[in-house]
């Protein structure tokens, strides 16, 4: 029976969508309304005081979004910013000597490069479904304070050994950032606000990289009793650990509960995403969700996508500073040298932004195919310069970080084009359980023997740029046809005499937890 069938017969008896699993209660609002269990009564609340968005005014709209952007946007974006700066000090380790100090071999510091995402790899999946049964802000920050504390741990490593077994628990920790940060700006922003947001965020990753070449130089001149690198991890750590107490006060875990709102702005709050028709929370797992985003193409296709455009980020993160002194520059230089980059990441991924916001609807993956354009010239002009061509090559590998604006886009794909909460943390989990592959396998990439031009690697960046280019139109393609075959099923329903079901209100599924298939008013942006 189709899901418009269904619909029918339930209203037709006058019963609301039964999805038992969902943990929904029925409420006496309309036929076919379903609320989510927790907090049921402010959501019933919303849906009366506004009923459809012609009842919302745009202006207490737009003071209810830059309240939120000021609540939300800077607790993640500095976390981001840690998050990234943690991502690099292994690589500023590198050029302090610890490759010395722990007595690396030739392929223990790829190791020690790679190692960190096998905890995140076998704890991603498991680790987002733990967050949805669980607040998840207060998840968020409980796995960031531990983050921080393996990270200050790692100073005391006397081998490689112990050095490796910390990062893969360090891994594993903060295995749920990435899915967290997209579940929370999902939860307060609209599907057309959400790349934004995600960009504002996700440019702290940028900042990351030219506070990493700050906070590496501060240290390249400490002059303590430790070695400058065990500093580094001691430093960043601390610092992850406290601010992931600001995320357990701050961060809201429900829009119903949010603090520092009146209880008009958390009804506005709630009615506003309506229009998403992807749901908000529902802390019940949903095994029929699970099923279907495993037999969803496009759950692979987004695993693909994270493998792909993380083999770069894995060799760049961990060799960037290696490609740049092997140009002839010494080591604090080298590090003052990662700022440019940095600069160049929040450049990219806010032009992107500021271009896909001014474009037409469904602009989102041509923005994203061509912002890989110059990280696709970037390395290939790495690869052919002169190898005395210090100056231009060093430009090349600084345009190779463009691809970070592509990638950030592409996750407002999964916020925008997911519905259902359990299905959701699926298909958030798959893209980064694809990127702790091929951060995995990026640095290997990178041979010490190629040094400094690392020819293999700057290629193995090429390839995927390539691969990553191609597949934003596959997702395009996707999408569009995906919406001909709802078009094409309602219109059937319709002229079969069963298509009143695809026309009801949009409350009746707007916080039902129904999955982008399952829902009949649900409508893929690409």
């Amino acid at each position: 029976m189709s899901n418009n069938d269904r619909y029918k017969q339930e209203l037709e008896k006058g019963e609301t969508i039964q999805l038992e699993e969902a943990g929904a209660i029925e409420e006496p609002l309309k036929p076919g309304i379903k609320l989510p269990s927790q907090h049921a009564d402010i959501y019933h609340e919303a849906i009366q005081r506004y009923p459809d968005d012609s009842h919302i005014n745009p202006d207490d709209e737009k003071r209810l979004k830059r309240k939120l952007d000021r609540r939300i946007i800077p607790l993640l974006g500095i976390c981001y910013f840690f998050y990234y700066v943690d991502k690099t000090t292994l690589s500023y380790a590198a050029i302090f000597g610890i490759k010395t100090d722990l007595h690396l071999g030739k392929q223990d510091y790829s190791w020690l490069s790679s190692i960190f995402y096998f905890g995140w790899l076998a704890w991603a999946i498991p680790s987002n479904l733990i967050m949805q049964r669980s607040p998840p802000a207060y998840y968020l920050g409980a796995n960031i304070f531990f983050w921080g504390v393996f990270l200050m741990a790692q100073a005391a490593s006397k081998n490689f050994a112990a050095i490796a077994a910390l990062r893969v628990i360090s891994g594993a920790a903060e295995a749920i950032a990435d899915p967290a940060f997209m579940l929370i700006t999902s939860m307060y922003y609209t599907r057309a606000e959400q790349p934004s947001r995600i960009s504002c965020w996700y440019a702290f990753n940028g900042i990351g990289v030219a506070g990493g070449g700050l906070i590496g130089y501060g240290i390249g001149n400490i002059k303590g009793a430790l070695a400058s690198w065990r500093y580094e991890f001691l430093i960043v750590g601390a610092a992850c650990s406290a601010w992931a107490i600001c995320l357990l006060i701050y961060l809201p875990n429900s829009p119903a509960t949010f603090r520092g709102f009146s209880h008009e702005e958390k009804l506005l709050m709630i009615a506003r995403m309506r229009k998403n028709q992807t749901g908000i929370e529902n802390r019940k797992i949903k095994w029929s969700q699970v099923r279907e985003a495993f037999t969803d193409y496009k759950t692979y296709m987004f695993c693909f996508l994270g493998f792909i455009g993380n083999i770069p980020n894995g060799g760049i993160s961990n060799f960037s500073t290696l490609v740049i002194q092997g140009l002839g520059f010494d080591t604090l230089h080298t590090a003052l040298l990662g700022i440019p980059q940095g600069v160049f990441v929040v450049i990219w991924i806010g032009a992107g932004a500021l271009i896909n916001d001014r474009l037409p609807k469904n602009s989102r993956t041509l923005v994203c195919a061509l912002f890989m354009l110059p990280t696709i010239s970037g390395a290939l002009g790495f690869l052919l310069a002169p190898k005395d061509a210090y100056v231009g090559r060093l430009i090349c590998f600084y345009l190779t970080g463009s691809y970070q604006c592509s990638f950030v886009l592409s996750l407002s794909l999964i916020t925008s084009n997911t519905g259902g909460q359990s299905k959701k943390m699926l298909v958030s989990a798959m893209i980064w359980f694809g990127a702790c592959v091929g951060n995995i396998v990026g640095p290997f990439f990178f041979k010490s023997e190629q040094a400094p031009k690392y020819s293999l690697g700057i290629g193995a960046i090429l390839v995927c740029n390539i691969l990553e280019f191609l597949l934003f139109f596959a997702f395009r393609f996707a999408f569009m046809y995906e919406n001909r075959k709802k078009k094409l099923a309602l219109e059937r329903a319709s002229a079969e005499g069963t298509g009143e079901a695809g026309e009801r209100d949009l409350n009746q599924t707007a916080f039902a937890d129904l999955t982008d298939k399952e829902n009949p008013h649900f409508e893929y942006v690409y």
